[in-house]
């Protein structure tokens, strides 16, 4: 894992995309903070951008650097959910422009799952995390399901869990208002 994780942070590093095992399923990487990184996502996954990509954090902490005025309510979510829950949060912050939504916000995952919680701990910023399939197309339940478009258009696959062949699946989803109003995206 130690070596996947090295390879992954210099492919980051460099602006580059890597296909990378999360807490849910596989992923689309790169740094949440590089526009030119955000945009080859995109265009890989042939979205458009105006529908948002979630990125991944490794500590509730980092939270408040990425959006202004985190809701009271999202950290008790946060510590009582038991399965990955992604957060839409208002008021995003110091990401790339591209991966801010038109109406101002950000889907932030805290990530539990041990490769991707120390890729984002090393990397000491927020990691694009986006389902391995083209827009459209069903998400891949494990590695063995990712497409080859999907793993040639990427600069680093890495080899942890390749082998793990238990369906995974997507997190759910809620939106959070400014005032705690909470709003089920996706269960």
């Amino acid at each position: 894992m130690n070596e996947d994780i090295k390879k992954a942070f210099e492919v980051l590093v460099a602006g580059g995309l890597i296909l990378y095992p999360t807490d849910t399923i596989w992923g689309i990487g790169c740094d949440a903070t590089n526009e030119e990184a955000v945009r080859k996502v995109y265009e890989l996954k042939k979205r458009v951008d105006s529908k948002a990509l979630i990125t991944l954090v490794d500590n509730p902490v980092k939270l408040d650097f990425y959006i202004d005025g985190v809701p009271e309510i999202a950290w008790d979510l946060i510590e009582v959910s038991d399965k990955p829950l992604t957060i839409i949060y208002d008021n995003a912050r110091n990401v790339a422009p591209n991966l801010i939504a038109e109406d101002g916000s950000l889907a932030i995952r805290v990530t539990k799952e041990s490769f991707s919680q120390e890729l984002c701990k090393r990397f000491r910023k927020a990691l694009v995390s986006t389902s391995a399939n083209i827009s459209g197309e069903p998400s891949p339940a494990n590695f063995s399901e990712i497409s080859d478009e999907i793993k040639n258009g990427v600069d680093y696959i890495v080899q942890y869990r390749q082998n793990d062949i238990s369906k995974s699946k997507a997190s759910s989803i809620i939106k959070l208002g400014k005032s705690g109003e909470v709003k089920v995206i996706r269960e």
